[in-house]
């Protein structure tokens, strides 16, 4: 054989033999078996729909007839990327339970830019669990048994006994007031009537409104470039409260009342740099106001349409007040608190039916594989945790208030077995909510001097909306009468 005859069959060998190799290999690695869905707009996707304000007691129109015609797990293009949404309580609960195993938490860049690069909601792996710890430390079981239940209980009253008889105001913002005084105080140290205390709130509505904001466009008038406005002057009043309190700390001059606070904490114990601590308490301040306030705000709202459950709730209340005058007591206690069973009723299905978180940003580490579907590596993942809580399968009559579905396993009244595996209005696994506990002490504690002292109505037709976040466009308006049961 010559050798031009012999090059040309080596070729013709090497040729055949990468083909074979690329069959074998095509045969032995089948395609992705993938959700049903559909991909939307070039880059858009289908994320203006995802988006569109809907009635906060639904899963709105969107994810309604996405999940009738692809199931309850099913692909988009949502956020700039290729995603797989879960409206399947079980594969909720298998994202939540493997953080940082299978998945772990994505937000959009823009969400990073204004709440901070080192904020908890934002962080992955070892620096969000030492940033939790400190927050849980805070927050912990004896904190809130002890100084905080108080506290708690003052903040709450500071705001209900300003309020006049026949007077009309946004229940909304006064929930707000409530919340962020107390977070304000319990992490800096600031008065509700200090004029730093303003002014961060004021900032704080401009913060707000941009971390939200469904189109986080960083142009000259919009909401987004406002927040981020906003975020650079909170932090500048936070940095110059920090430097202070470092100088009184070195000198031993810092007051007892500031020995419980955050920021004191964090300066003596911690090894964060100062970036690391400005955005631990943004977003302190953000989670532990924000979401306890629409969570009253719509207790209120519930309450007022079910007067049925304010009866109860006026006689448990009651009756918790008439047996601490007959032992000479005043104040609430943290034994009072538990006593409290409809209230806890109230709140968890204020939780369950408002959903003030109403789905997660997660991505795969990973190739999953779910009830014979694939999660690519690296896709978003969205958990839609109301989806569960409104699911008639799961919860008898869904979309009606009804805390007595509560109330041990009374299953004729729409209460669901394993409630622990499905009901997570605060998220799930390692990244549950550090506030959880106290978001629920200031509903309960709030709750108890509001139906004890006061009738409402509401004043202007008003609900809440998911934007995605939850809101009253009116601010929720009502109408108070002084209405004293003991």
């Amino acid at each position: 054989m010559s050798d031009s005859h012999l090059t040309a069959f080596c070729f013709l060998s090497s040729i055949l033999a990468l083909i074979a190799i690329f069959i074998f290999t095509r045969r032995k690695k089948p395609s992705l078996n993938l959700p049903p869905g559909e991909m939307g707009w070039p880059l858009l996707g289908e994320t203006i729909g995802f988006l569109k304000p809907y009635p906060a007691v639904t899963l709105g129109e969107f994810m309604e007839k996405h999940i009738a015609r692809y199931g309850t797990i099913y692909k988009s293009n949502l956020f700039g990327g290729p995603a797989i949404v879960s409206a399947d309580a079980g594969l909720n609960r298998f994202i939540l339970q493997n953080e940082g195993k299978l998945f772990e938490a994505s937000y959009p860049r823009s969400l990073e830019a204004v709440l901070g690069k080192w904020s908890m909601l934002v962080l992955v792996g070892d620096m969000h669990r030492d940033m939790r710890n400190i927050s849980l430390n805070f927050l912990s079981y004896a904190s809130l048994r002890t100084h905080l239940f108080k506290e708690v209980e003052r903040h709450a009253l500071l705001v209900l006994t300003s309020w006049k008889q026949n007077c009309t105001f946004s229940a909304h913002e006064e929930a707000k007031r409530f919340t962020f005084n107390f977070m304000a105080k319990h992490i800096m140290s600031l008065d509700p009537a200090n004029l730093e205390t303003e002014q961060l709130k004021r900032e704080y509505v401009s913060f707000m409104k941009g971390v939200v904001s469904p189109a986080p466009l960083n142009l000259p008038g919009t909401a987004y470039r406002k927040a981020l406005k906003a975020r650079s002057t909170i932090l500048k009043i936070i940095e110059a409260k920090m430097e202070r309190r470092a100088r009184r700390i070195r000198k031993g001059n810092a007051s007892l009342e500031e020995d419980h606070d955050l920021l004191n904490w964090v300066l003596k114990h911690s090894n964060f740099t100062s970036e690391q601590m400005l955005d631990l308490i943004l977003s302190l301040l953000f989670a532990g106001h924000e979401t306890s306030s629409i969570a009253i705000a719509l207790a209120i709202y519930f309450l007022r349409g079910c007067p049925r459950a304010m009866q109860q709730l006026r006689e448990e209340h009651v009756e918790i007040v008439t047996s601490k005058k007959q032992r000479g007591e005043v104040d609430l206690t943290w034994d009072d608190y538990k006593r409290m069973e409809f209230t806890h009723c109230v709140v968890n299905e204020t939780l369950r039916l408002g959903n003030v978180v109403r789905f997660l940003h997660r991505k795969a580490l990973k190739d999953v594989r779910y009830k014979g579907y694939d999660i690519p590596c690296g896709w978003k993942v969205l958990p839609v945790i109301s989806a569960a809580h409104l699911d008639p399968a799961l919860f008898d009559q869904p979309q009606q208030f009804n805390p007595w579905r509560w109330q041990g396993n009374n299953n004729k009244t729409g209460s669901c077995q394993n409630a622990s595996n499905i009901f997570m209005p605060f998220g799930g696994g390692s990244r549950l909510c550090a506030g959880s506990e106290l978001a629920k002490l200031e509903m309960a504690v709030f709750i108890h001097h509001l139906i004890l002292n006061y009738n409402w109505e509401l004043v202007d037709a008003d609900q809440p909306f998911a934007y995605p976040y939850v809101d009253f466009p009116k601010g929720l308006p009502i109408k108070v009468q002084s209405h004293s049961v003991i």
